[in-house]
C-alpha cells in the first residue's frame, strides 16, 4: 500500500499553553487567565489557546489515516521546544515531510519513522510536535496497512510480547482539585489525582502547608466515596519545583517534607512529580540521585517521579542509567516521534523501573488514542488521562481506546 497524499489542517487542542515560568513566579488568576506579562519566548500571554496540527495520508486504496502535531502544556520549560505555531508547522511539513511521504509504500514503522527523524531543516530539526504527529499518521498508515490495530503493529515491530490489556489509568485534576478529585473516585480511577501543585503561595504552601492539608481532605474523600472496598488507587501529585523553591533548594529539607507527604498518604502508595528543579539536565539527576538517598535512609513510603529536563530518549537514558528516579515519565510530545516514545517506554521496563506513558492536558483526541495503543504495547505502568482537564473526557478516550483495542487484539 501507498500513501498517494499527505494535507495538513489546523486543529483546536484540549487545553492551553501556559508560561510556567511566569506561573512559578507568582503570576495570579483573573477567571481563567493569568495576569501580568509573559516570561519564556515565544508566549504572548501567559495562558494562550493550544494549537494544533493534524496530518492526513491518504492512502491508495482510499482511506484516510491521521496524526496530530501537539506540544505540552508548558512549552519552552524545562529544556523543551518552543512553543507550537500551528502555521509555521504546516509549512514545514509541506516543505520537508510531504516530498519524502508522497509516494512511498508502507513497508514498516520504524523504517518510515526514522527517516522523518532524520530531516532538517536550515536552523535546525523538525519541531517535536511536527514529529510527534507525522509519526502517528504513519503508525497509522501501517496499521490501516496490515489491518491490525495500532498496538499490534507496535507489540509485533518491538518484540515487546505485551498481552494487550488495558493498563491503569492516570488522571489530573487541573486547578479544581477538589470536585474533580471526586469524579475520580467515583469512577475507580487507578491513579489520582495530579493536583497541579505549580505556585507555593496558592497551591503548596511556605511550608508546605496547603498541599498537606489537601492530600488529608484527599484520602478522607477516598474513604467517604470509594465505589468499594477494593478500591485502592495509587496517590501522584505534580509539584512544578515548588518544593524545592519553598525549602530554598535544601534537599535533606525536601526529604523530610516527601517523608512527611507519604505519612499522610498511608496506606496509600504515594509518587512525586518534580519535587525540585535544578535548572539543568545533570544538577537534576544528581539532585534527584541525592534525593532517593536520603528518602531511603529514612524509610520513606515515596517514590519519585522525573518530568523536567528529562525530554529526549536520551535524556531518559541518562536518568535510567543514574538511577535517578522510580518513574520516568515519558512525555509523548516532548520525545518528538512516538518510535522514541516507544523505545523509552521499553528502556525503563528492562531497568525495572515504572515507565509512566504521559503527555499532557493540551493535546488532541487523536494523540490521546494513539498514546493509548503505545500504552498497552509496551506494558505501560500507567497512562494519562488526556487530553483537557476535565477528568471524564480524557478517562473516556484513553480508557475506551483501550478497551476496544484489547477486545479486538483478543480474537486475533
Amino acid at each position: 500500500m501507498k500513501i498517494l497524499e499527505v494535507l495538513t489542517v489546523p486543529v483546536r487542542t484540549g487545553f492551553y499553553a501556559d508560561d510556567q515560568a511566569a506561573i512559578r513566579a507568582g503570576a495570579s488568576h483573573d477567571g481563567f487567565r493569568y495576569v501580568g506579562e509573559p516570561i519564556t519566548p515565544g508566549f504572548t500571554t501567559i495562558r494562550q489557546p493550544g494549537e494544533a496540527l493534524s496530518v492526513m495520508l491518504l492512502l491508495d486504496d482510499g482511506t484516510v489515516v491521521y496524526g496530530d502535531c501537539a506540544a505540552v502544556q508548558y512549552s519552552g520549560a524545562g529544556g523543551r521546544d518552543p512553543v507550537f505555531s500551528s502555521a509555521a508547522a504546516a509549512d514545514d511539513v509541506a516543505k520537508f515531510v510531504t516530498p519524502v511521504l508522497r509516494g512511498r509504500e508502507l513497508t514498516g514503522f520504524r523504517e518510515l519513522t526514522a527517516e522523518i527523524d532524520a530531516i532538517r531543516t536550515p536552523s535546525s530539526e523538525l519541531h517535536t510536535a511536527i514529529r510527534y504527529g507525522v509519526s502517528q499518521a504513519i503508525l497509522a498508515a501501517v496499521a490501516a496497512s496490515r489491518k491490525l490495530t495500532m498496538a499490534e503493529v507496535v507489540r509485533d515491530e518491538y518484540e515487546t510480547g505485551a498481552a494487550l490489556l488495558p493498563v491503569p489509568i492516570y488522571a489530573q485534576t487541573g486547578d479544581d482539585r477538589y470536585l474533580n478529585a471526586d469524579k475520580m473516585i467515583l469512577k475507580g480511577v487507578e491513579v489520582l489525582p495530579h493536583a497541579l501543585i505549580n505556585n507555593v503561595e496558592e497551591k503548596l504552601g511556605a511550608k508546605g502547608e496547603i498541599l498537606e492539608d489537601y492530600l488529608r481532605w484527599l484520602i478522607k474523600r477516598i474513604g467517604e466515596l470509594r465505589p468499594s472496598e477494593a478500591y485502592h488507587p495509587r496517590i501522584h501529585i505534580d509539584t512544578y519545583g515548588t518544593i524545592g523553591i519553598a525549602f530554598g533548594g535544601d534537599v535533606s529539607a525536601v526529604a523530610d517534607y516527601l517523608t512527611g507527604l507519604g505519612e499522610i498518604c498511608a496506606p496509600y502508595d504515594l509518587a512525586v512529580e518534580h519535587p525540585i528543579d535544578a535548572g539543568n539536565r545533570d544538577d537534576q539527576i544528581a539532585q534527584y540521585v541525592e534525593l532517593r538517598r536520603l528518602l531511603k535512609e529514612r524509610g520513606a513510603k515515596v517514590r519519585l517521579a522525573v518530568d523536567e529536563w528529562c525530554n529526549t530518549i536520551d535524556d531518559i537514558k541518562l536518568f535510567v542509567e543514574a538511577g535517578a528516579a522510580d518513574i520516568i515519565h515519558v512525555k509523548t510530545p516532548d520525545l518528538g516521534g512516538v518510535n522514541d516514545t516507544i523505545e523509552a517506554l521499553l528502556l525503563v521496563n528492562r531497568a525495572g523501573l515504572e515507565a509512566y506513558c504521559g503527555g499532557t492536558c493540551n493535546e488532541t483526541d487523536r494523540s490521546a488514542q494513539v498514546s493509548a495503543h503505545i500504552a498497552m504495547a509496551c506494558d505501560a505502568s500507567q497512562v494519562l488521562a488526556k487530553p483537557g482537564m476535565g477528568v471524564d473526557e480524557g478517562l473516556m478516550i484513553v480508557g475506551n481506546e483501550m478497551a476496544r483495542t484489547a477486545a479486538l487484539a483478543a480474537i486475533r
